[in-house]
């Protein structure tokens, strides 16, 4: 019995990025605010396009401060959701035609979410990531951190609390 071949790393990547594209788009506010997400390995990184729209104080400018706080929490919650959903996407149980139309799998809800500014965002391209420091069956913690021209200079992060959906095939905690 032969072994079957591995499909090409190509492969792969554009199955799995084309995944994450779908998921990340299946949330409506992520498409208005023009949120996206870049995959490097099994990192990911929210990336807040700039939009005039964006922006709180015209006077400054700088970005709005609830802008700021929910592409924390979406970075937060696709981090999450990427994580929870990985065996799903692989294996086949979650197809990208389904996300496609629309079929979005639950998603873990939020808690509470604390946001820290540490900066003005200023008008410019804003790019975020997310840490999970647990991720039980039913409950889930994350810190995020979100930056400009300088990832060592953020201007905010955030740390929430998740409930998790319900699977009945998972056993962990």
């Amino acid at each position: 019995m032969t072994k079957p071949h591995p499909e090409p790393v190509q492969v792969v990547k554009q199955r799995r990025d084309a995944a994450l594209r779908a998921l990340a788009s299946c949330v409506p506010y992520n498409r208005f605010l023009g949120i996206s997400f870049d995959r490097r390995g099994d990192e990911l990184t929210g990336v807040l396009t700039f939009d005039d729209k964006l922006i709180g104080n015209p006077m400054l400018p700088a970005l709005h401060g609830g802008v700021t706080a929910a592409f924390l929490e979406t970075t937060a919650v696709m981090a999450l959701s990427w994580e929870y959903l990985w065996d799903d996407f692989e294996s086949g149980l979650i197809d990208v035609a389904q996300l496609e139309a629309g079929d979005l799998p639950r998603l873990p809800k939020t808690v509470d979410f604390t946001i820290d500014y540490l900066r003005s965002g200023l008008p410019r391209d804003a790019y975020a990531r997310a840490r999970i420091t647990r991720l039980g069956r039913r409950y889930a913690s994350v810190h995020a951190e979100a930056w400009q021209d300088n990832r060592s200079r953020p201007i905010a992060q955030g740390a929430g609390h998740f409930v998790m959906p319900e699977r009945a095939d998972r056993d962990d905690d």
